[in-house]
């Protein structure tokens, strides 16, 4: 059995036509979820990139993880999916990249490794270096300079021309000075197509980490323009700025802080009408139809090479992004978009599949499920559980009914976080707990957040002080998840008269494995 990870970056759940998107073309993406299983209520963990992609190659929660931001080391005594997925044979490999700061305490203090903050999961090989910008080691980097293009290290600041149909549309409008076939996503999507060649007829297990649709919000010819402004949907956006500020003491802290590339007018109308907030999105739309496109491709040279039926397909994001709800851009805020993510798993030899799962799921669930498929044992480490049964049909009898994340805001370059909020570093953070109906988002040391999903959906109306009772059922919900979850290997072990004593593993937080093998 080969397995397939496929992960995009920064992009939300409802940007799938298969998710009931009015406009995004994702014919691709449709079909592997129509021939699979689609999961409708999946999140992620932990925003930004490092720290959600560490929840989901760990199978942890941040704050057992506690590589709480983008640069801060993981934990060098935790295991992680590469690593277990060598005790089954496989060689794990990736394209691009996953986001690791290694643990400093492992190395000598002159390892260049120390003070680099994107390094890879430990276990895992890189078939070819990231494509994204900020690598140190791009080989698309390189192979646009051999192609001769100009200004090949900064290749997304270079746009054509349409100077008049920008000024009317906003920055992300012009495309990019590379051909569709020589963008980042092309690139990986050709070298994972080269890796699948090259182990053909081999079990191979391969982590397709894309940066798309992450920004810069710019697109190739033909992508750029794939969606007309007339047509994006409304924004779900108080309004005015001051009155999203005003909401919370965090939200007026985030939005002077604004995550927006290529960046937006912020004095102009509300974004509904606004033409280049809407063509951000335009664009945005025409990076994950472009990211699509490319998925295609590789199904197709699995089908061709008849690997299809021998592959285990996962394909999720890494995190979210607000795209201009709550007049914000970027993934770091309490709101659902954050972290409400797209997930697709076709399992190998598919045969009866449950096609749509609404149930919550987590990314801390699919480090358990590649494990149950590949008959690897799940660590205690793992505060997920593996979606198999849901793949195959079989819904386990018991399940969560809620779903939690985490945010960590404090600023370790500088004390703009603590020095704004007047609070210690280890106090800037934000736990989420969410219901069917309600949300609640606990912070540290500053006032609660409350929504009433149910009837409120795009969460507009902070309801904490006005219904002190649901705030309170929600308060412990999250308070016995966290005293349930806290990390447990060693506390189901019990040193007795010259004997070790383990729980069974009925009795953990744990579901039973299928048991089948690979």
């Amino acid at each position: 059995m080969n397995v397939l990870l496929i992960t995009a970056d920064q992009l939300r759940s409802d940007c799938l036509s298969a998710t009931g998107h009015p406009l995004v073309r994702t014919p691709h993406l449709d079909a592997l979820a129509a021939d699979g299983t689609l999961f409708t209520s999946h999140f992620g963990q932990c925003p930004p990139c490092g720290p959600s992609r560490t929840s989901l190659l760990t199978g942890m929660y941040q704050m057992n993880h506690r590589s709480v931001q983008n640069g801060t080391p993981l934990d060098g005594g935790l295991t992680n999916l590469a690593e277990l997925a060598r005790t089954a044979g496989y060689q794990p490999w990736v394209i691009g990249y996953t986001d690791t700061t290694l643990d400093p305490r492992r190395f000598h203090p002159r390892d260049p490794r120390v003070g680099h903050s994107a390094e890879l999961l430990p276990g895992i090989l890189q078939y070819a270096p990231g494509s994204e910008q900020a690598s140190r080691d791009s080989d698309w980097l390189l192979h646009l300079r051999d192609l001769g293009y100009e200004n090949w290290r900064r290749p997304h600041l270079q746009q054509d021309g349409f100077e008049a149909e920008a000024r009317d549309r906003g920055p992300s409008f012009a495309p990019i000075r590379l051909r569709p076939e020589h963008s980042d996503t092309a690139y990986s999507t050709d070298r994972a197509l080269r890796f699948m060649q090259q182990f053909e007829g081999r079990p191979w297990f391969l982590h397709l980490s894309y940066l798309r649709p992450h920004p810069p919000i710019v697109a190739p010819d033909g992508y750029h323009d794939m969606y007309r402004l007339e047509d994006v949907p409304d924004f779900a956006a108080l309004p005015s700025l001051a009155d999203e500020a005003a909401v919370h003491p965090f939200m007026s802290f985030r939005l002077d802080r604004l995550e927006m590339n290529p960046a937006l007018p912020l004095d102009g109308p509300h974004p509904n009408d606004n033409p280049a907030w809407r063509q951000a999105r335009a664009t945005y739309y025409g990076l994950v139809s472009e990211l699509d496109h490319h998925i295609g491709r590789l199904v197709d040279a699995l089908k061709q090479s008849g690997e299809y039926q021998r592959t285990l397909i996962v394909f999720t994001s890494d995190h979210g992004e607000m795209l201009g709800d709550h007049w914000c851009w970027g993934k770091e805020t309490p709101y659902d978009a954050s972290v409400r993510v797209p997930l697709i798993i076709r399992a190998p030899e598919a045969g009866a599949h449950a096609g749509r799962v609404d149930a919550f799921t987590e990314h801390v669930d699919l480090m358990p499920t590649i494990l149950d498929y590949l008959d690897v044992e799940i660590p205690l480490q793992c505060d997920g559980r593996s979606l198999r049964g849901f793949v195959e049909g079989t819904a386990p009898a018991r399940w969560r009914d809620e779903v939690h994340w985490e945010y960590d805001f404090r600023s370790i370059l500088d004390d703009d976080a603590d020095r704004h909020f007047g609070l210690s570093v280890d106090e800037l953070g934000l736990a989420v707990v969410r219901t069917e109906t309600h949300k609640y988002v606990h912070f540290a040391s500053l006032p609660p957040l409350l929504f009433d999903v149910g009837q409120d959906p795009h969460e507009l109306d902070d309801c904490a002080t006005g219904d002190s009772r649901t705030m309170l059922v929600m308060a412990q919900r999250l308070l016995s998840w966290r005293m349930a979850f806290n990390r447990r290997e060693l506390t189901g072990i019990r040193l007795h008269l010259g004997r070790q004593i383990n729980a069974a593993p009925e009795r953990r937080l744990t579901f039973p494995r299928t048991g089948r093998n690979r």
